[in-house]
């Protein structure tokens, strides 16, 4: 049976996103007919009310000591702000009893509360960019992997920054109650089905800082709206009114990669969403991505995603079984 009791650790400073998001996630499963939905439940050190980071005040429903999670519950840890020591109370009970969960499940920051009471030893993890270097440092015994937006390793699943957590949410109440009921609560949301979890935290446009001058943005603009045009460095540079190798230069410096490697980052991006959302081949794909053939497209996802897009299209299109 899949754990439908979820349980929400909440304590000052937490991140109200990271709990309100998820909870309205499996909060939606009860709309939806001829579904018994979650039971939610949340808890905090002494059942006192917490200040979120935001300011606002969370009224738990109890008190964590009073707390059992068992393998009927989803144990759901959110982050928050960390200006001192983690709460002893908190991470003592989550050494206690967070392992006897069914499933284990963090966003952002809250990975590193997971950490701290061992609980992500010998697992893969990941959380907010910003602090996945510090994770790996302080917690060796953790694989800690910085660029996807949610880790499933076994019964815990961990999440990157915030909204993250919206896609780890929706991608379990599609492994408890299929496919149908995920996509109604997504779209009642107003967000993505889901992005797979190995999807990088940050898009290309994101992931590259945005020029400081103008022609050099316009052209980021024309890159990201036409992938299969001619995104050659003498086509861009054209269109940016300079020499090939001044614009070079200049890209590079500006947006911290070169112009291929932002050509290629934003051709893939555009590929996956075809491969996971369209009924396309491979071959047309290849086309509408810029490549031409599907032979140029495999090697681009083998270099950059380490898997070529039929295994990709297998695990993350519309038709994929969760794993």
């Amino acid at each position: 049976m899949s754990p439908r009791n979820v349980l929400v650790v909440l304590y000052d400073g937490v991140q109200s996103l990271d709990v309100t998001g998820p909870v309205e996630v499996f909060d939606g499963a009860g709309r939806l007919p001829a579904e018994e939905g979650y039971e939610i439940r949340t808890v905090s050190p002494g059942g006192a009310p917490v200040r979120t980071s935001s300011g606002l005040t969370l009224v738990p429903d109890g008190d964590l000591e009073g707390a059992r999670p068992g393998p009927g519950t989803t144990l759901l840890v959110p982050g928050g702000r960390y200006t001192a020591d983690f709460e002893p109370r908190l991470t003592d009970w989550l050494r206690a009893y967070g392992g006897r969960a069914g499933r284990l499940v963090s966003v952002c920051t809250g990975g590193l509360l997971l950490a701290e009471a061992g609980l992500l030893d010998g697992r893969r993890a990941t959380s907010h960019w910003s602090v996945c270097e510090r994770m790996a440092r302080d917690y060796p015994r953790v694989s800690v992997e910085p660029d996807p937006i949610y880790v499933r390793d076994g019964p815990v699943a961990t999440s990157a920054g915030v909204t993250a957590g919206i896609d780890l949410a929706l991608a379990l109440v599609e492994e408890d109650l299929g496919r149908d009921a995920a996509l109604v609560i997504a779209r009642h949301l107003v967000v993505f089905l889901r992005r797979p979890g190995n999807q990088a935290q940050f898009s290309a446009q994101l992931a590259a800082q945005t020029a400081r001058r103008e022609p050099l943005r316009d052209v980021q603009q024309w890159i990201a709206e036409h992938p299969d045009g001619d995104l050659s460095v003498e086509a861009l540079a054209g269109r940016a009114a300079l020499s090939p190798r001044h614009f070079a230069r200049a890209f590079q410096a500006e947006t911290g990669v070169t112009p291929g490697r932002y050509v290629e980052r934003v051709r893939v991006e555009h590929a996956r969403r075809l491969l996971e959302e369209g009924g396309e081949g491979v071959a047309q794909i290849a086309r509408s991505c810029g490549y031409g053939t599907p032979e140029a497209l495999r090697r681009a996802f083998v270099r950059t995603l380490g898997q070529p897009p039929a295994e990709y299209r297998r695990r993350f299109g519309r038709r994929a079984t969760p794993s």
